[in-house]
């Protein structure tokens, strides 16, 4: 008797994850059926009975042959229908033959690649001290626990699909991760890598639009956060999102998608870029939560004076204030102890002493002391103000040596 469907013989669904009933087989599965049946009825034809055979044992025998055949081959038509079930998914749903074929060939030595897993690599727990070749239709990668201290220029080169790269516990240092180590991978969206070696973190030009809660506990020497050109809107920068930065001195977050100063921020950054998003104001007394912040760059927003507080930027700390190419209309109060401010391809029409000067213009005096305003470089080109500075203006910044207009 032939084995029923569901019986020992049969390919158990349990063994075939996510096959259901309209799975269909591949074509090398069926040309191999059809050959193997074509066989069976070939060979069915000359074992007939011999007209003249008297001998019952020989009969039996070439019955017994006959059968044995007929479920040799049953067996290896179920053995195909397996195979082909198993690869069906991989091959019709999620990338063509061609693709897996070579994706399945370039599988680095070192590492696993499973037939029914194509994208992904698993490298992890091997001692690796060096990343091998990815192959390019990988979206899945894993290099976990291994020896790696060096993440090259062109690591994932090859590996432009990239959705999913994890490097925890591994001994990358900020030193050995390259410039550029990331560019292109326009899909990474899971990156793992909590090493506590890491000083500097670069993932700038992606598609990054969350940061998970959480993801950054354990960087505690993490001083560096650049995460410039993504697609980072309001509600992803929260001091959830950010909690474990404890020693972050900048943080890069220019040209996303905020609309408004960032929350939660830790008090110990000291250069905050926020170039090129659409921040349109500051809200009072923000950035007495940021102590320590010496360099602020707002360049390239909507930030207009109704949306910036005049004393917003009046903060011991600042030293360098850039709110170029914006659409402010008045000069905001200018800090003490601010150095460098760029006000260019402003809309401002008229700046005068007694509204941006820090102290009283008859208090500077004449003689340059601590109290005298430490301002050194003013541009103002691109507004609509005519030349000359107004007197005031010198005599409250004696320390200016360069003004553009």
């Amino acid at each position: 008797m032939l084995h029923p469907l569901g019986s020992t013989g049969a390919c158990p669904r349990s063994s075939l994850g996510g096959i259901n009933d309209n799975t269909k087989l591949s074509g090398l599965a069926l040309l191999t059926i059809r050959a193997t049946w074509a066989l069976d009825n070939q060979q069915s034809h000359s074992l007939v009975e011999p007209r003249n055979q008297t001998t019952p044992g020989c009969l039996q025998t070439t019955h017994n042959s006959w059968r044995s055949r007929l479920e040799i081959k049953m067996a290896l038509f179920l053995s195909l229908f397996c195979i082909a079930s198993l690869l069906s998914p991989v091959l019709s749903q999620d990338m063509p033959y061609e693709e897996y074929m070579a994706q399945v060939q370039a599988c680095p030595q070192q590492c696993r690649c499973l037939p029914n897993f194509p994208r992904a690599v698993y490298c992890d727990n091997k001692g690796l001290k060096n990343i091998p070749k990815i192959p390019p239709y990988t979206w899945y990668l894993y290099l976990q626990n291994n020896l790696i201290e060096v993440l090259p220029a062109d690591a994932f080169r090859n590996a432009t699909q990239l959705r999913w790269l994890n490097l925890n516990h591994n001994k990358i240092t900020s030193e050995g991760v390259e410039e550029g180590v990331l560019n292109g991978m326009s899909h990474l969206a899971h990156l793992y890598m909590d090493t506590i070696y890491c000083q500097h973190l670069r993932l700038s030009r992606n598609r990054i639009s969350k940061i998970p809660a959480g993801v950054f506990i354990g960087l505690d020497k993490l001083n560096l956060l650049d995460l410039q050109g993504n697609k980072l809107m309001d509600d992803a920068v929260t001091e959830v999102s950010l909690k474990g930065l404890n020693n972050l001195v900048q943080i890069n977050l220019a040209k996303n998608q905020l609309t408004s100063m960032p929350l939660g921020l830790p008090p110990t950054t000291t250069q905050l870029f926020l170039d090129g998003n659409n921040i349109e104001k500051i809200p009072a007394g923000y950035f007495k939560g940021l102590p320590k912040v010496a360099f602020l760059r707002l360049n390239h927003n909507k930030l207009g004076s109704s949306g910036v507080p005049k004393n917003v930027f009046n903060v011991s700390s600042i030293l360098d204030l850039q709110l170029s190419h914006n659409q402010l209309t008045e000069v905001p109060l200018i800090p003490a102890g601010l150095e460098h401010l760029h006000l260019d391809h402003n809309k401002i029409k008229s700046v005068s002493g007694p509204n941006v000067c820090p102290v009283s213009v008859d208090a500077v005096g004449d003689s340059i002391n601590e109290s005298v305003p430490r301002l050194r470089y003013l541009r103002l080109d691109g507004n609509e103000i005519k030349p000359p500075i107004p007197r005031d203006v010198i005599l409250c910044f004696r320390h200016l040596t360069s003004i553009v207009i």
